[in-house]
């Protein structure tokens, strides 16, 4: 009989769930040990999204926990480091927030949330009311930790006097978890109401870590790395991992050895170029990582179909304003140039500012820079001296964002250029091949190239089809088809103007050595010889335009022929 698979944790943010449960899990647990040893008071840690944040807080929290159930580690690294566990595990009063859920479109509302959030928290500990530990001060102040109306002071204190309490309870300090203490800060910024949030997360953190006796230690994670001066003023015990971190490096995320192992489990090892190209590349601190999300996501895909192409699934989780905004800057050709040599491949030495607060996000050009670094889209190659860092694109699934926002930029601009635009269409009409010529290599000088340094040559046309497409979108009226399969093959792009008389062919061609004149015949003579004009004369067309487009680079030939 087949032994059945684990399955695969996608989405699983619970750690005892995912051990329980039969799932799949790649030990992260030496975590847990590199904390303790590389002992911190606050530890605030900065990842991308979906690196397996939220799962490695739910492990910490089932770790120290003192009604945790601990027969969820065994078989795990940390169970062998027995001293250690011995003197740990099991032993503290944990408080676990989880701020990602306040996204809200006004103040008052966000607000509301963060008190739901905390009454939630609270009444985990609803033994406290009858504590004899605790005196009927301190009872009085449990019971207004449950009121969902308390005021922004009560609400600022909370956690320190949750903290306090259970102290008392447990006569144990208490381990206290913030994961995503950024969110709130990124929802209010995009909704207007940044100052007001900004104060109530700075009093909730300040009390809770600064001024805390009852605290053991303190982790936190975000995206940002928000300056200390906003939200962690005064906090001199806060030790910052970033991406560029070389400690806790192989904590977040997959190395090459798990992704080995996991493909190997799941009989699926043929497929592990394509998820070394899609997802690997990211670089923390000395470790090369995979993001887990998109690794497990096409793991799954592929064990029911092996010949699915790879997607990017964690792009389809978040909005790419950052890519977005970055690409609109391109209208300075230096950006321009720049954003052309990271999708070709290359690396780009840029000074990064790991500190930001959100209002100085999109004001210059250098933070982006620093955005797309800490929020995953772009990657540090080779050792950083200084703040001086080498980017790069870190695989295909993220130059592919790159590459969709450079194309809808395209477009959006394309529709406000409607003279120009016209004309083009006009002279494909009239068969002024000259004119189409003339404006579409102004077009090319204009937009980002996509370089495909890597590709075959097939789909180097892509990136001019696009543009073309891109173009010819602004007749509304028009027949156009792509790739449709016509006689022998596929016609490249066939336009049908709403004369109703007349039918275009256009075969694109990229001429790989430069040699735009033979790339142009060739186009003509794949038009020819595919019959392609066959189905435009079945439908009485008689007048019948064959356009052969040749291009390199920024550089394009056109040919036409007339049926």
């Amino acid at each position: 009989m087949e032994m059945r698979k684990k399955k695969l944790p996608i989405g699983i943010e619970d750690f005892e769930e995912l051990r329980k449960e039969e799932f799949y899990y790649i030990d992260k647990t030496e975590f847990i040990a590199e904390l303790l040893y590389n002992w911190g008071a606050v530890n605030l840690f900065t990842r991308p999204r979906r690196f397996g944040k939220s799962l490695n807080m739910s492990m910490l929290e089932h770790f120290f926990s003192v009604n945790g159930d601990k027969s969820i580690f065994n078989g795990l690294n940390i169970a062998k480091k027995t001293t250690l566990c011995e003197e740990y595990m099991g032993k503290y009063p944990v408080i676990s927030v989880s701020l990602k859920g306040i996204d809200a479109k006004s103040y008052e509302m966000a607000y509301q949330m963060a008190v739901q959030i905390m009454t939630e928290i609270a009444a985990k500990y609803y033994f406290l009311a009858d504590s004899e530990k605790l005196n009927e001060n301190d009872k009085s102040k449990y019971r207004k930790l449950l009121d969902d109306s308390m005021k922004e002071s009560l609400f600022g204190n909370s956690l320190k006097l949750l903290s306090g309490m259970l102290e008392k309870h447990y006569g144990a300090k208490v381990v206290l978890l913030i994961d995503e203490y950024d969110v709130p800060l990124a929802k209010a910024f995009a909704n207007g109401y940044y100052e007001q949030m900004v104060f109530l997360i700075r009093s909730l953190l300040g009390q809770a870590l600064k001024t805390n006796s009852s605290l053991k230690f303190a982790v936190l994670t975000g995206c940002l790395r928000i300056s200390k001066e906003s939200i962690f003023t005064g906090l001199n015990n806060l030790k910052v991992l970033t991406l560029a971190d070389e400690r806790f490096d192989e904590c977040f995320g997959f190395t090459d050895q798990e992704v080995k192992e996991l493909l190997e489990y799941y009989d699926v090892t043929d497929h592990y170029e394509t998820v070394k190209k899609w997802y690997d590349g990211y670089q923390f601190g000395n470790a090369e990582v995979y993001c887990p999300w998109d690794v497990l996501n096409h793991c799954d895909r592929i064990r029911n179909e092996p010949y699915v192409w790879p997607e990017n699934y964690w792009i389809n989780t978040s909005s790419n304003d950052a890519v977005k905004r970055f690409i609109q800057e391109s209208a300075n050709a230096a950006v321009k140039r720049e954003i052309e040599r990271l999708v070709a491949g290359e690396a780009i030495v840029k000074e990064i500012r790991q500190e930001l607060t959100y209002p100085e996000i999109y004001q210059t050009i250098d933070n982006i820079w620093s955005l797309l670094f800490t929020t995953g889209y772009l990657t540090k190659r080779g050792k950083a001296e200084g703040r001086q860092m080498k980017l790069a694109i870190p695989n295909l699934a993220v130059r592919d964002v790159f590459v969709t926002q450079i194309m809808e930029f395209f477009q959006e601009n394309v529709r406000e250029d409607g003279n120009t635009l016209n004309g083009f269409c006009q002279a494909l009409q009239d068969g002024n091949a000259e004119d189409v010529e003339k404006i579409f290599t102004g077009y090319l000088k204009k937009t980002i190239s996509i370089r495909d340094t890597a590709v075959r040559t097939d789909m180097k046309e892509n990136f001019y089809h696009g543009v073309l497409l891109g173009i010819l979108g602004v007749k509304s009226q028009w027949g156009i088809s792509s790739n449709q399969e016509m006689g022998e093959g596929y016609a490249d792009i066939l336009v049908e103007p709403d004369t109703g008389d007349i039918g275009i062919i256009i075969e694109v061609k990229y001429a790989h050595n430069g040699d735009l004149e033979a790339a142009g015949r060739e186009a003509l003579k794949q038009i020819a010889y595919t019959r392609y004009e066959e189905d435009l004369v079945d439908d009485g067309i008689e007048n019948i335009l064959k356009y052969g487009i040749a291009c390199y680079k920024k550089r394009c030939r056109v040919m036409m022929e007339r049926k």
